[in-house]
């Protein structure tokens, strides 16, 4: 997956560092080989610009610069980032570094990765990082900023394109993540190994939009029964909403059970469970 391995690198150190924290740069983080920002020993950067530097540049130093400011090692901080990788549900990853570099034990899947930056959009910090086009960070001792290009060019040329990370080694071939958002919903494509990755995408992002509409099966909050508890009419609710896509021929539907000692509600997609949430009281209609 080359340095779509990225994406799980931010998460990580989004989950584990402050943006506003100062990195004074460890010589291990110069020098290292493929793309750079060509960071220099003893140069302070905030997380927020290292982040900057991995996510639009590919900086392979911003990579082991974040993950030595957090946790130490890369080694101790590739074990983060398979925590991350778990803690999402993958099976089928294994990261060794937080740059992408080639390693025989360092690998994902489309479907892992595509998991993975789901759960990254989901962090404001991260959304705003990605799609940011250009930026100028601090270039300590020197007379002027740097000036980070975004490598993705669907930020420029795909309508709603929001994300993510470009990747490429020989050996990966090229690899993207990318992402957009049309009428309320996001798409999340992963390309691996794909010469024409932009395009690909491009494609497969029309499709979805074209063949797909988000759909609220589930109001936040809206009242979904009711059920006497010592005498008096208790009020239940879900406390998220949630949506999800549909074709044509795909039913969403919702089972709501208020019988049993803890009330939930489920949404099934042609009879399939693809949402399950515990209901809560709702305070403000209890009498």
């Amino acid at each position: 997956m080359a340095s779509t391995t990225k994406i799980v690198t931010a998460l990580t150190v989004l989950n584990h560092a402050n943006l506003d924290d100062v990195v004074e740069v460890n010589p291990k983080a110069v020098g290292i080989e493929g793309s750079s920002i060509y960071l220099r020993a003893g140069e302070h950067l905030t997380v927020k610009e290292l982040l900057y530097g991995l996510m639009l540049r590919s900086g392979n130093d911003s990579a082991v610069a974040l993950a030595l400011h957090v946790a130490g090692s890369v080694e101790a901080f590739a074990e983060m980032m398979n925590e991350t990788a778990r803690n999402a549900g993958c099976t089928d990853s294994n990261f060794v570094n937080p740059h992408g570099l080639h390693d025989d034990n360092h690998y994902t899947s489309a479907h892992d990765l595509g998991v993975l930056t789901c759960v990254a959009l989901e962090n404001n910090d991260f959304r705003e990082i990605v799609s940011t086009k250009t930026v100028r960070i601090s270039n300590e001792g020197m007379e002027y900023d740097r000036v980070l290009t975004n490598k993705n060019k669907l930020l420029s040329n795909c309508a709603g394109a929001d994300g993510v990370k470009t990747g490429y080694t020989k050996k990966a071939g090229r690899c993207f993540v990318g992402s957009a958002t049309r009428c309320g919903m996001q798409v999340v494509v992963v390309v691996l190994n794909c010469g024409p990755m932009f395009e690909e995408t491009a494609d497969l992002l029309d499709n979805a939009f074209a063949n797909y509409r988000l759909q609220t099966v589930i109001p936040r909050n809206k009242i979904c029964g009711t059920r006497n508890e010592r005498g008096k009419q208790v009020y239940y609710v879900c406390p998220e909403r949630f949506s999800y896509p549909v074709t044509i021929g795909e039913m969403l539907t919702t089972e709501i059970d208020l019988d049993s000692n803890t009330p939930t509600i489920k949404a099934l997609l042609n009879g399939e469970i693809v949402f399950e949430r515990e209901l809560v009281k709702h305070t403000a209609l209890l009498k």
